[in-house]
């Protein structure tokens, strides 16, 4: 196999979508889309996450110190699609539909329709960029899992096509685990706008 230089660049590397639980300052619940996450060590497993740019799930993050991860799957990527396109200073974007319950060990919003669920608290934030580049290593203080996932019988290919994770490129486009193309990046989200458009009409707004 032959190799050649090409600009820097991760388009072949798929990427798992979780959507990140924060509490703004008046404690109200606020959900964003991220993919640059992945794992590390402490004395435990814990989580490396990267936000780029200045959002309110970042500011959220450095004022409280803690956060969920919820896996995105085929079946809430609409939400999670919508969730990657509101901005969260906007006061309308949680004035959707959506189920949420308290963290188990930590005080974070948790998506219901997640099969999995991380609540997390950071231990430490390295600023990577001049722009608020940043990276948070964290603690895993408690994992959420479906308790149809506990089912032993499960193989783990069972248990793959259950849970049907959602993975992404810098391509825009939205992956099935098994490989389909399941949409472009803001695409899925207008299913979620349209209820919002009829749900507002039918009151008269």
């Amino acid at each position: 196999m032959r190799k050649v230089s090409v600009p820097v660049t991760n388009d072949i590397c798929p990427q798992t979508l979780f959507v990140y639980g924060t509490r703004n300052e008046d404690g109200t619940p606020d959900f964003g889309l991220f993919c640059w996450f992945s794992y590390c060590w402490f004395d435990q497993m814990g989580v490396i996450c990267a936000i780029g740019g200045s959002k309110r799930t970042l500011e959220n993050i450095r004022r409280n110190k803690v956060f969920s991860a919820n896996l995105v799957v085929e079946s809430n990527l609409p939400l999670a699609d919508y969730f990657g396109t509101a901005d969260g200073r906007d006061g309308d974007k949680m004035d959707i539909d959506v189920e949420w319950e308290e963290g188990a060990v930590l005080p974070v919003p948790i998506l219901c329709s997640s099969p999995l669920s991380f609540e997390l608290e950071v231990e430490k934030e390295i600023r990577t960029g001049e722009q608020d580049q940043t990276v948070f290593l964290c603690q895993m203080r408690n994992t959420l899992k479906d308790e149809t996932l506990l089912d032993a019988s499960l193989t783990s290919v069972d248990i793959y096509k259950k849970v049907a994770a959602v993975c992404t490129s810098v391509n825009c486009d939205y992956w099935s685990w098994d490989g389909r193309h399941i949409g472009k990046w803001n695409e899925r989200a207008k299913e979620i706008k349209a209820d919002v458009e009829i749900g507002a009409a039918a009151r008269g707004e």
